[in-house]
């Protein structure tokens, strides 16, 4: 079963105007530091604490807007978190319908192939070293791609349009080394 782009394009732009009309704009980058806080707070119950105000944490980070994140990580059945999840669990719908993990590998594209090989486990490596350094880098900058370029383009955000301007502007040479073959 494959999903012309175009059909995915259009499914993904509903999902994320649903999502902008009914609750708010999407941005998951945030729900890992809510993921770490609820590590911590496990670990060290006095991390997270209720004031007469509201939420607060003794690492700053978690305490800051109000202890925004520290209230989320303490209470994580939120609609953020919860999107993460379902994020999580769609991927995992997705990859059974086309035929598992093994399926994908059959279907390596001939760019990777050519560049890299066969190797699923250097593939794997890849996949997770690309994602922790675009994780990263959103948090450095305060959101993810999905917030910041995403929803932010759907409201006509200026910063969305500079932020998606270098995004791009750094994409294409990395892709142009990574893939020197194809």
């Amino acid at each position: 079963m494959t999903l012309d782009w175009k059909i995915g394009g259009v499914l993904l732009g509903a999902v994320f105007f649903v999502a902008v009309l009914l609750v708010k704009p999407i941005g998951v980058s945030t729900q890992f530091v809510i993921f770490d806080g609820m590590i911590a707070n496990a670990m060290s119950p006095d991390f997270i604490s209720q004031t007469d105000d509201g939420y607060t944490s003794s690492n700053a980070y978690m305490a800051k807007s109000g202890g925004k994140y520290a209230k989320a990580a303490a209470n994580p059945l939120n609609y953020g978190f919860v999107f993460v999840i379902a994020m999580a669990i769609g991927g995992a719908v997705s990859s059974y319908l086309r035929g598992g993990v093994g399926a994908a590998e059959r279907r390596l594209p001939e760019v990777w192939r050519a560049n890299y090989g066969d190797t699923p486990m250097k593939r794997y490596l890849v996949a997770f070293l690309g994602g922790f350094i675009a994780l990263y880098g959103a948090r450095l900058a305060g959101g993810c791609t999905s917030g910041h370029m995403m929803s932010g383009t759907m409201q006509t955000s200026l910063s969305a349009y500079i932020f998606m301007a270098g995004t791009f502007a750094a994409a294409i040479p990395t892709a142009t080394l990574l893939y020197k073959k194809g």
